[in-house]
């Protein structure tokens, strides 16, 4: 049966007494009473989590296009005073908040202080601690899992979150959604575990976090904590009452504060007053020039194959999270359970269902938006795999499933587990095998590149992964190619007469909301020094596009600084897309991976 929700334990009335003298045997007691309250230790929970950020950190591609220009260019203009410009932060427009990347600028500027530093370094010292937080984050979520519902729960969420693609690819993306994921583990950890007192206020002050500094959609998931607080405060006494309504008008104001904060950063860099979380929900729900929607639609069953294919059985699991605890209350009632540890559990079932019910409606799906609500997937699915086992696991004669011996139940529940995993940790190696490359070929530019140099890009320019990989003071240019969107454009350096960090506030040339392209963006062939291009060799003699041809093949041209096996996604079939498949020659044509070369190139003199 689903875990009830466990109640607040009463203050302890001070004693007058003597302290009695405690034995030191008795650390051997408080160590036991920490075993059976979280099953394991705190702090190898923390190590769980952060081994499997450290992974991401390291090897995770990033993903989205969208991390590379609107996230880290930013913040290596802060630091190092050039960068890629969107359209978002043209003081025209102003949709993404300067206080964000400020933040992340300072810590990634703490590497230079350090020995051994260069901007690759910077780059991977900002994504452990992502790593760290993160997994801060996920342990008092999980603390508080293991207080409100049970140990076994909290070890499934373990589980479900360490070896899932979708941990793999959130905890250390330098995105807004990623941190909305963080303060959703901290805001649900403080709504769910009342010891201590009801923690309302700071739940909604994280939650807050979430949406003011990071993404303002995340802050609706504090909607159910909140809707439960103004529920039992409706049913209560009059005192309880005032209780519950001052706790909610402090969380209301820590917010109201936090916009505050954040305004008075961002007029600091726009010079001018701009409410950032205003102007992002503007642009998305009532912009008159198409909105999200210009940059593509996707069907209605977009997130369930995504989330099926990042947390396989455990998406499964926390889709039928809900009807399992409905049909428990239905026919496995337990006397020791109340109505108001039933509908605590309810509430923590439903962040879920609202976010990825919410989301499937909106035209424009992408796999960042499910970010923030990873932690509430993986903890319906730990609910949902707990009553299974509890059901699986009656021992009662009467019942066909008690009739099934011990061992051959756990055998099934280990390898249903061992399956989940190794499907998990498969996906994350193809992911990484597959796309890898853009990472992982500009290191000669420290050797062979000069100060000045540009570094261009045609086709491949959502493949660019940041200006930290390039050496200082060489810049990434675009070649045209078929695409007919609009680029980033520069960050204005002028300094003299312009005050700290002029490249935010300056007007800007050829930005706009359209997605419209602005021939403003390129720049001539002939004064490329390096080029980025991903060649497809095994596709023979296909015609390619006038304004797409291949660099590589070009030795006349250009020469070959460094290429890294890059996956021909249009030609390998579905499996070997979706998970690792290993390059043996046993393995069938159908089910083989096919490869391209991501290359950087150097043009002849």
């Amino acid at each position: 049966m689903a875990p009830k929700a466990k109640p607040a334990a009463p203050k302890p009335v001070p004693s007058q007494e003597k302290k009695e003298f405690v034995h030191p045997s008795a650390k051997h007691a408080r160590k036991q009473a920490i075993k059976d309250a979280f099953a394991i230790q705190p702090i190898s929970a923390f190590y769980f989590f952060l081994a499997a950020n450290l992974v991401a950190a390291l090897f995770s591609p990033i993903q989205d296009c969208d991390e590379t220009f609107n996230y880290w260019e930013p913040t290596h203009y802060l630091s190092h005073g050039y960068g890629l410009q969107t359209w978002e932060y043209s003081p025209e427009f102003s949709i993404r908040s300067w206080f964000y990347i400020a933040i992340h600028a300072i810590v990634a500027n703490i590497r230079r202080l350090l020995p051994h530093s260069n901007k690759v370094a910077e780059f991977y010292f900002l994504r452990y601690a992502f790593a760290v937080g993160c997994a801060f984050c996920q342990t008092l979520m999980w603390r508080s899992i293991c207080l409100a519902l049970s140990p076994r729960v909290g070890i499934f969420f373990i589980i479900a979150t360490i070896f899932s693609p979708g941990n793999f690819h959130a905890s250390t993306a330098y995105l807004p959604s990623s941190f909305a994921m963080y303060m959703s583990c901290l805001g649900a950890a403080a709504f769910m575990n009342w010891r201590g007192g009801i923690k309302t206020s700071m739940g909604m002050f994280w939650f807050a976090v979430g949406g003011v500094l990071g993404w303002p959609f995340a802050a609706a998931l504090c909607a159910p904590f909140v809707a439960e607080e103004i529920f039992f405060a409706a049913v209560s006494d009059q005192d309880r009452m005032f209780e519950s309504a001052l706790r909610v008008f402090r969380g209301v104001m820590s917010g109201v504060l936090l916009v505050g904060l954040d305004a008075s950063i961002n007029t600091f860099f726009y010079r001018r007053f701009e409410l950032v979380s205003w102007n992002i929900i503007k642009y998305n729900i009532f912009s008159e020039t198409g909105g999200p929607d210009l940059y593509g639609t996707e069907p209605w069953t977009f997130y369930f194959k995504n989330l099926l294919l990042n947390f396989n059985i455990w998406f499964i699991l926390a889709l039928v999270s809900l009807p399992l605890f409905l049909l428990q209350k239905l026919f496995m009632r337990s006397t020791g359970e109340t109505f108001q540890s039933g509908l605590r559990t309810f509430v923590f079932l439903t962040p879920f269902y609202m976010w990825l019910g919410i989301f499937t409606l909106q035209p424009h799906k992408e796999e960042r938006f499910m970010y923030p609500v990873y932690p509430f997937l993986a903890l319906n699915a730990a609910l949902a795999f707990h009553s299974f086992l509890t059901f699986f696991g009656n021992a009662s004669p009467r019942t066909l499933v008690g009739k099934i011996p011990a061992k051959l139940k756990l055998a099934v529940v280990s390898l249903g587990l061992v399956a989940s995993a190794v499907v998990g940790l498969a996906r994350i190696g193809g992911m990484y095998t597959a796309y890898h490359a853009p990472l992982s070929i500009y290191d000669p530019l420290f050797e062979v590149g000069g100060r000045g140099d540009t570094v261009c890009f045609g086709k491949d320019w959502y493949r660019f992964p940041t200006s930290y990989f390039l050496p200082r003071d060489m810049h990434a240019k675009f070649v045209r190619s078929e695409f007919r969107g609009l680029l980033p454009g520069e960050f204005s350096e002028a300094t003299t007469g312009f005050g700290f960090f002029g490249g935010t506030w300056l007007p800007t040339i050829g930005l706009n909301n359209r997605n419209e392209e602005d021939m403003g963006k390129y720049v001539d062939l002939r004064t490329c020094v390096f080029m980025v291009d991903t060649q497809f060799p095994e596709r023979g003699d296909e015609e390619l596009p006038p304004n797409e041809p291949d660099y590589a093949k070009n030795v006349d041209k250009w020469e070959e600084v460094k290429c890294v096996p890059f996956l021909d996604a249009e030609r390998t079939p579905f499996l070997a897309r979706a998970v690792w498949v290993p390059d043996w020659d046993i393995i069938p044509e159908a089910f083989r991976r096919k490869w391209g070369r991501h290359c950087l190139l150097k043009q002849r003199k």
